[in-house]
């Protein structure tokens, strides 16, 4: 089964590439991905680009992520993407279900219908 980066690697990797966008962790990192004249700015978690592309990069990213999310659901169903990151999350051994909730937030999926299912395999 595939997971919700499966969906949008390719298409976060080519706005990344379009908008000039690019992770840096370090000085030098930054460095030598920069290009002269241009003013960056950070995206947040390493991710650096020009400011002028900032929240065109940003509003692709967030559009890029609802429609994986939307491919995701089409493919796979609520309640195998549950099961998924339940067990990618190993609530079944920990006996808690926030990691899973946290990871699904941004999906039409609801902290009741997780538990729901989780208490129902148990």
């Amino acid at each position: 089964m595939k997971y919700l980066s499966d969906y949008i690697e390719e298409a976060q990797t080519k706005l990344f590439n379009d908008m000039g966008a690019f992770f840096a962790f370090s000085n030098s990192q930054l460095e030598e991905k920069r290009e002269k004249d241009v003013i960056y700015v950070s995206c947040g978690a390493g991710l650096i680009a020009p400011k002028c592309n900032a929240k065109e990069l940003m509003d692709g990213l967030n559009k890029i992520a609802e429609q994986g999310i939307e491919q995701d659901i089409k493919e796979n169903g609520i309640k195998a993407i549950i099961e998924r990151e339940l067990n990618n999350h190993e609530c079944y051994y920990t006996g808690d279900i926030e990691d899973c909730v946290d990871k699904l937030a941004d999906y039409p999926i609801t902290q009741q219908q997780i538990a729901e299912h989780f208490y129902g395999k148990q």
